[in-house]
């Protein structure tokens, strides 16, 4: 079987043709990757309201149709960002996707001059953690139930 195409990184542009298509193909993926207590898609309109929100994406194929994965990072003050998403459909993992999204999010950060980017991570989504310990984050805590009752976060960073 062959090897899929590489996929391109596009930030979403909201009064672009094809972003109506390119959020719902992500409001999919949002309910097929994340539980319902964890998933943005019942307000992931909302969320890309904010001024301070971005949301970036891969998209594949010839005619670049297919949403492959997304990344969603809000700049909360000059001092911090934090990566709020990052998902990559199962049959498009382990091929760089997840790390090239994350790097074109700390890079739009890095733009933005912010000092430290955060996010939270289930200890246990070990491919998570190891593509954020990768790129350069650091464990600063253990949040006890964040997630829900006995499921806790490493609250991780990176200073920019």
């Amino acid at each position: 079987m062959a090897a899929p195409p590489a996929a391109a990184i596009l930030e979403l542009d909201p009064s672009h043709s094809r972003a109506g298509r390119v959020i719902e193909d992500i409001v999919r993926l949002e309910k097929r990757i994340f539980p319902k207590h964890e998933s943005l898609a019942r307000s992931l309109h909302d969320e890309l309201k904010r001024r301070n929100s971005g949301l970036i994406y891969a998209s594949s194929g010839a005619d670049g149709e297919e949403v492959v994965g997304y990344a969603m990072y809000t700049c909360n003050t000059s001092l911090c960002a934090t990566i709020t998403k990052l998902a990559v459909k199962e049959n498009w993992r382990r091929q760089g996707h997840g790390e090239a999204l994350l790097a074109a999010a700390v890079e739009r950060c890095r733009r933005r001059r912010v000092q430290r980017l955060c996010l939270h991570v289930d200890p246990t989504r070990t491919a998570a953690v190891a593509l954020y310990r990768k790129a350069g984050f650091q464990v600063d805590t253990t949040v006890e139930g964040y997630y829900a009752p006995q499921r806790d976060a490493y609250r991780m960073y990176m200073d920019l």
